[in-house]
């Protein structure tokens, strides 16, 4: 019995240790500043972390923003399925107050909302990187269906740099 308590203890005291060295990921930053109207239009999908609501889709993922009347954004997302049919869905997103819209609160499904946070972007718009707070989601966006090197090693980075471990990218076809 004392036997187990003491290779208890010391797994016990081996975790502990180990917890503690672990340096917690700094907080998400996002971009300082987000022209909308700039923003606005269709970007290709080049990468992305895998999430549920896009597992049917095989290749050709796009999302298009547009500005709604009442200010908002409409978000439609659209990708191939393996049948070759198209699959759709339309959103809206809101600029969170306070965050140069930077920040936005995208929902598909009333009254759930998504944070979408803009963590990279190129200075022309022609390349952007968006997550999430958790660094559970991500995306690479691109307004053309392919992304030079130079172009897709600048959004890696500014993955890398806000914590996002990019083993899981996952690269989207483009036709």
């Amino acid at each position: 019995m004392l036997k187990t308590i003491t290779v208890c203890s010391a797994l016990l005291i081996s975790c502990a240790s180990w917890a503690a060295d672990a340096t917690p990921a700094a907080p998400v930053r996002t971009v300082a500043e987000v022209d909308l109207n700039r923003y606005l239009g269709q970007w290709y999908e080049i990468a992305k972390f895998p999430m549920y609501f896009q597992r049917n889709c095989v290749a050709d993922t796009t999302a298009n923003y547009s500005k709604n009347p009442d200010g908002s954004i409409k978000v439609v997302n659209r990708c191939r399925k393996e049948s070759g049919e198209y699959q759709q869905a339309e959103g809206k997103a809101t600029a969170v107050d306070n965050t140069q819209n930077s920040q936005l609160k995208v929902s598909f499904f009333w009254p759930f909302k998504s944070d979408y946070w803009i963590i990279g972007l190129d200075t022309d718009y022609q390349w952007a990187v968006v997550g999430n707070p958790e660094r559970k989601y991500l995306w690479i966006l691109s307004r053309t269906p392919k992304l030079s090197e130079p172009a897709l090693q600048a959004a890696q980075k500014a993955a890398i740099d806000q914590g996002y471990d990019l083993r899981q990218l996952d690269y989207t076809r483009q036709q």
